[in-house]
């Protein structure tokens, strides 16, 4: 049975991501409509946007946590031995962090579908740039697990750090540009 919950929570994590990914690019489009001048076509963008965000959230995202962290859950049941090992500490640890990722975009999320644009569109996309770390430090974590690959892959998560933050850097002087 072990194999095909982990594969279920595999898929729920895959999908979670894909959700959380996608969710604050409908904030940052979100955002930058209602910053339209013509008031049709911000009313017209941001009913789709909303809608689009609603069906994003309740029916993909959302329930995708829940089943990713049931079906984790589950599987640390089924081998209780993983909740001993270091590296399932700080997995854990970044699960915990993704977790109040996902509950602070909720908080976003409830704002813009309520009209209460708190957030500019290079917050959202520097926002966006979190599962993306995270997602790279549990992979390498899950899949390298020793103490010395844990070294390089905290130096890496660094480097992919700065490559992110020079490329957002890079983005906004050429949308400056435009």
């Amino acid at each position: 049975m072990y194999p095909y919950i982990k594969s279920l929570h595999l898929i729920f994590v895959i999908t979670w991501f894909a959700g959380l990914f996608y969710i604050i690019r409908l904030f940052v489009y979100q955002i930058e409509a209602n910053e339209k001048e013509n008031q049709q076509e911000r009313e017209i963008l941001t009913r789709q946007l909303r809608l689009m965000a609603k069906r994003l959230w309740t029916i993909i995202t959302w329930p995708s946590m829940i089943l990713a962290v049931s079906f984790g859950v589950w599987l640390l049941i089924l081998n209780a031995s993983l909740i001993s090992q270091p590296w399932m500490h700080i997995k854990l640890i970044f699960v915990g962090i993704l977790i109040a990722y996902h509950s602070y975009s909720h908080f976003i999320y409830k704002n813009l579908q309520s009209g209460n644009f708190k957030y500019r569109s290079n917050f959202m996309r520097l926002w966006n740039e979190g599962p993306t770390l995270i997602l790279f430090a549990v992979v390498f974590l899950v899949m390298l697990r020793n103490e010395l690959n844990w070294i390089f892959g905290v130096v890496g998560l660094f480097a992919l750090l700065l490559l992110l933050m020079s490329g957002y850097k890079l983005y906004k002087r050429i949308r400056k540009k435009r």
